[in-house]
């Protein structure tokens, strides 16, 4: 079957904590005739509910949510919902996130500043059971898949866990242990563990060059 055509309308729902963002997917998924909106949630624990009490056909998640990380989410609706296609949408480079998004779960990523064509081809084959990347992230996916890694892209923070990584970002972004704790909804201590994790793992030696280095990465991964 061709993607831009369908036989029977697709379901979707979508969990955004942007309402702008929410009610313009929503008008653009009506306004496709082969697709139509169920339910919109604005937060993780909002989603799992309507999920568990309506399951559509495809979920649209964004990876940036405000009571608990998108990857997360994802992780538990695939335990929840296995059969239920996810699609991962962020503002956040795929080459950021793209590989952890299919490790979660999600059988696709879509950039939000994405052509709305390229998201209607992206619902489109994750409800037919396909995968949707873009081109040049699907040969870094191919590539990390026959060498047995993680696409090079990533780098020395691939051994990050999400939540390592996500800490890392916000460390990067110049957040302190406080702001981080508040954001991710943990205890400062248990932010000092992931410091002191991301730390082993990447070999530094102390807070003071994590936050160095997790700057200059995320300066070169937005140049």
């Amino acid at each position: 079957m061709n993607e831009a055509q369908s036989t029977q309308t697709i379901r979707l729902a979508i969990v955004d904590d942007h309402t702008m963002m929410r009610e313009g997917l929503s008008l653009f998924i009506e306004s496709t005739g082969d697709m139509r909106c169920v339910w919109t949630a604005q937060n993780a624990a909002e989603a799992v509910s309507n999920v568990e009490r309506d399951t559509p056909d495809v979920l649209i998640v964004d990876i940036s949510l405000p009571d608990r990380s998108g990857l997360e989410l994802i992780k538990d609706l695939h335990l929840l919902r296995p059969a239920m296609p996810v699609l991962a949408v962020s503002m956040h480079d795929e080459k950021l996130y793209a590989q952890r998004a299919l490790k979660s779960g999600a059988k696709g990523y879509v950039m939000k500043n994405a052509p709305q064509k390229q998201l209607a081809q992206a619902i489109r084959r994750v409800a037919s059971g396909g995968i949707a990347l873009s081109e040049e992230m699907s040969e870094e996916v191919l590539k990390a898949f026959s060498s047995g890694g993680s696409a090079s892209s990533k780098g020395v923070v691939a051994d990050l866990t999400d939540r390592e990584f996500e800490v890392f970002q916000m460390i990067g972004n110049g957040q302190s242990t406080n702001q981080i704790a508040e954001a991710m909804k943990l205890s400062t201590k248990t932010v000092d563990v992931h410091k002191m994790n991301i730390r082993n793992k990447l070999n530094l030696k102390d807070g003071s060059e994590l936050t160095f280095f997790a700057f200059r990465w995320m300066q070169d991964k937005q140049a």
